[in-house]
C-alpha cells in the first residue's frame, strides 16, 4: 500500500507547553488601567502573546530606581516564558534596555527589551542633519546606560512626561488606579510638542514608554512627523517569527 505524498504533514511536533504564541512579554507589576494600544492589553496585538508578570518589579523601581536587584527575577521569568513556548522575548518597559545584553545572553532566543532599539533604524531613514527624538515617561532618569543598552546615541534629544498632570503620576508614582485617558494623551502630546520646539532638527519621534501607543496617532497628527513606538517594533519583531505566507 502506498501512502499519500503529503502524509508526513499530518505529524504534529511537540516539545512545548503552549503553542501559537511565539512572543513572550515580561510585564512589570502594576495596577493602572491598560487600555487598548497599551502593551499589556491583549487586544492590542494582532497575534497571540504570552505574558509573565515579574513580581516586585514596580514601575517606580524600574523607572526611577534603575531596576536595582531585579535582573535575576527578569531572567527567571524570561526562561519560564521560553519553557512555555516563547521563541522570542520582549518587555513592557523601555527602561529595561539596561538588561538587554544580560537577558539575550541568558535565554537563548531573540530578545528586544526596549522600543528605544528602533532609534538607529529610524535615524537611517532621515536626511543628513536631521535627528530622531525621544518622548519618555521620565526624562530625568533615562540615563546614558539606558541609551547605551539600546544602541542609542547619548546626545539624542529627549523630553519626559514628569511635568504632566496625569500620565507620570498614574503610571510611575501609582497615585491612583484610575486614569483620565484624555489627560494622559495630552501629557504625551505636549511632551512631543516640546521636543520638536526645543529641537527643530528632530524629524521623527520614538516613544520609549510601552503605555504610549494609544496616543501615538494624536501626537503624529499634532506634530506632523513619523512616530514609532513599541507597537511598531514588536509587530516587526513578530513578523520574523511568523513570516506571512503568500499564496
Amino acid at each position: 500500500m502506498t501512502h499519500p505524498a503529503n502524509s508526513s504533514s499530518r505529524i504534529a511536533r511537540g516539545g512545548k507547553a503552549l503553542y501559537g504564541a511565539p512572543l513572550g512579554i515580561l510585564m512589570l507589576e502594576a495596577r493602572f488601567p491598560r487600555i487598548p494600544g497599551d502593551m499589556g492589553n491583549g487586544t492590542t496585538w494582532p497575534f497571540p502573546v504570552l505574558y509573565r508578570v515579574v513580581g516586585g518589579a514596580s514601575p517606580e523601581k524600574v523607572v526611577l530606581k534603575g531596576a536595582a536587584g531585579l535582573l535575576p527575577d527578569f531572567i527567571d521569568a524570561a526562561k519560564d516564558l521560553v519553557r512555555l513556548g516563547a521563541e522570542a522575548i520582549t518587555t513592557n518597559c523601555g527602561f529595561l534596555a539596561l538588561f538587554q545584553k544580560e537577558l539575550a545572553a541568558a535565554v537563548g532566543v531573540p530578545v528586544a527589551t526596549s522600543s528605544l532599539m528602533q532609534v538607529p533604524w529610524v535615524q537611517a531613514t532621515l536626511p543628513p542633519g536631521k535627528r530622531v527624538g525621544l518622548v519618555t515617561v521620565s526624562g530625568s532618569t533615562l540615563s546614558p546606560a539606558h541609551l547605551e543598552g539600546a544602541g542609542v546615541p547619548l546626545d539624542t534629544p529627549l523630553v519626559g512626561t514628569e511635568n504632566g498632570r496625569e500620565f507620570f503620576r498614574v503610571l510611575i508614582k501609582a497615585e491612583k488606579d484610575d486614569m483620565d485617558v484624555a489627560l494622559a494623551e495630552q501629557d504625551v502630546v505636549e511632551a512631543g510638542k516640546e521636543l520638536v520646539a526645543r529641537h527643530p532638527e528632530v524629524r521623527a519621534i520614538v516613544l520609549e514608554c510601552t503605555n504610549m501607543p494609544p496616543y501615538a496617532a494624536a501626537l503624529q497628527a499634532e506634530v506632523g512627523l513619523p512616530v514609532y513606538d513599541i507597537y511598531s517594533m514588536i509587530t516587526w519583531f513578530h513578523a520574523g517569527l511568523r513570516p506571512r505566507v503568500f499564496a
